[in-house]
């Protein structure tokens, strides 16, 4: 039995990640890597489904246990990812997919695992469209809204570290181009990835 691949997708808050690994699970039957967080869970969020909600001082003695394959902290919360699940994921063949920002990513990365590691990082059509997304989501706080696009400048600036980036304008549309980008890599073929429109793209976002 070969063991499984890992994939990543990263993205600015409100890029559209989460939904985009949610799909993926789904159709394409990725295990998802849930993460841990010290965040107070949103209202539509179920413990162990989509967080692994604690509190900060367990997550510090996961930390000092070193159970984590990644962790970061974001907007003041800590969120990590645990090795024992993911690895016997892996091991027994299953693909699993990561919803994670660029500081776990660099730290999977830097790591030089012998899995096969894929990475996306997602951006939004347009800064207006991400304001839009932001302002529009459970929070409906413009202030954080703001304070995630004052993140979102530095955030960007990542996506040299990832193997693919993907413009997420229309959801359908950016599921099919990640699952045709993951196929490719499986079954290796040339895919129809273009870095230059996405580096064209990069420019809008950075004005």
């Amino acid at each position: 039995m070969s063991e499984g691949i890992m994939i990543i997708l990263s993205s600015p808050s409100g890029a559209g990640k989460t939904t985009l690994v949610k799909l993926l699970s789904e159709r394409k039957g990725f295990i998802t890597s849930v993460s841990h967080t010290t965040r107070t869970p949103r209202f539509n969020e179920v413990d162990g489904k989509d967080y692994h909600f604690v509190s900060n001082e367990k997550f510090e003695k996961m930390i000092n246990n070193k159970e984590f394959l990644e962790f970061a902290k974001v907007f003041k919360n800590f969120y990590g990812t645990t090795k024992s699940n993911i690895f016997k994921e892996l091991n027994s063949g299953n693909n699993v997919i990561f919803d994670i920002d660029w500081q776990g990513t660099n730290q999977i990365i830097s790591q030089k695992l012998e899995n096969r590691l894929l990475t996306f990082f997602i951006l939004p059509p347009s800064r207006e469209e991400l304001f839009k997304r932001l302002t529009n989501r459970d929070m409906k706080d413009k202030l954080i809204a703001e304070e995630r696009m004052k993140q979102f400048d530095n955030d960007v600036l990542h996506w040299k570290d990832y193997d693919y980036v993907i413009i997420n304008n229309d959801l359908e549309a950016c599921y099919n181009q990640i699952s045709e980008y993951i196929d490719c890599e499986i079954n290796k073929k040339k895919s129809s990835y273009d870095i230059n429109l996405i580096k064209n793209h990069i420019k809008k976002l950075i004005f």
